[in-house]
């Protein structure tokens, strides 16, 4: 069994965003609820969570946009974008929340535990440099990495996203450095409308953002022919000294507004892909962060699948359906705007 961290604070719950608004409370009340009762989880490790402090959110975001969620303190509702709603405590959740995400970093990084899941909100890879977006009012994961570089000095950090949607903010915040390796797959087109298979990155930074854009629909077994023929031989040749994941559950079969077909199966597979890929590459030192999801049962099931292969990594699933053409397709695609930065990819 791995010793695995899970940061957790009731303040999260204090950013309300209105009773009809799909990123609510009840999401993280509703896992909460599942790991206190599940006796598996007895024993994974509670690592405090702290806020984050002025200089350490603006080491990404601008001033001014760390100013304008300042000023909503005390607000009972602001309306950031018709999706970024902020109630009177929101500024103060999402300080924590970048705490939160900095301190499983430094739990792994500091050996305490093996690996750790930070369950926090608001979520954050929409949000970019000066904007909130997307539900997102600070970049938590992308923090999380540069707090990964600024104390610890690490060089090659690889980010993991399988939320439904684009990370458009942790690419523009790290598109031109060769130090963070960002791969997503997402639903495409679709919300933000970015993340085409050919934004590769810039500068320095070319190559080092895998994009794989997706029709609805997709499921299980398709996912894991994407991690298996394109992020595992990347993440072998990259040899990152900690992956990161943006934990979305929103590419669940039963999500709202989601339009994927993967079950807890799947993200458990696609958790114990990335979790093997960590033993190769940077002896075990993984952090989750969630990110979207918002239907509750599907949501708490997904987590509690991830956490269990967390607590007992394995690669033994079985998906006997074959790939969609459409995936192998994209895959391709995918390849050869890649193949010139990434010796791995360039097979006949």
């Amino acid at each position: 069994m791995k010793r695995t961290g899970i940061v957790y604070d009731r303040l999260f719950l204090e950013h309300k965003t209105g009773v009809h608004h799909v990123e609510s409370p009840w999401r993280l009340e509703s896992i909460w609820s599942t790991i206190k009762k599940t006796p598996a989880f007895d024993g994974l490790v509670d690592i405090p969570a702290r806020k984050a402090s002025l200089e350490d959110v603006e080491a990404l975001h601008s001033a001014e946009h760390v100013e304008k969620i300042l000023d909503t303190a005390n607000e009972p509702v602001r309306h950031l974008d018709p999706d970024t709603i902020t109630s009177e405590k929101s500024f103060a959740a999402a300080f924590m929340a970048v705490g939160a995400v900095q301190q499983a970093v430094k739990a792994v990084m500091a050996h305490k535990v093996d690996n750790a899941f930070a369950l926090v909100r608001p979520p954050g890879h929409h949000a970019e440099r000066n904007r909130p977006m997307g539900f997102c009012i600070f970049n938590n994961i992308a923090l999380g990495a540069q707090y990964a570089q600024s104390r610890f000095g690490l060089k090659r950090i690889l980010i993991v996203d399988w939320d439904v949607h684009h990370p458009n903010g942790t690419q523009s915040l790290f598109e031109t450095s060769p130090e963070v390796l960002l791969f997503s797959t997402h639903r495409f087109p679709f919300f933000p409308g970015t993340g085409n298979f050919d934004a590769c990155g810039s500068g320095a930074g070319l190559g080092f953002s895998l994009n794989v854009p997706l029709p609805a629909g997709i499921r299980d077994v398709d996912y894991m022919e994407i991690y298996h023929r394109l992020l595992v031989p990347v993440v072998r040749e990259y040899q990152p000294e900690l992956i990161l994941v943006s934990a979305g559950f929103d590419a669940h079969l039963d999500d709202p507004i989601g339009g994927m077909s993967v079950t807890e199966k799947g993200f458990a597979a696609m958790a114990g892909t990335v979790l093997n890929l960590a033993e190769e590459t940077c002896s075990g030192k993984t952090v989750l962060v969630l990110e979207g999801g918002y239907d509750l049962t599907a949501l708490r099931r997904s987590v509690k699948s991830v956490l269990k292969t967390m607590l007992a990594p394995t690669a033994n699933f079985d998906f006997r359906e074959s790939p969609r053409s459409v995936v192998t397709d994209t895959l391709e695609q995918v390849i050869q705007c890649h193949k010139e930065y990434w010796r791995c990819l360039q097979h006949d």
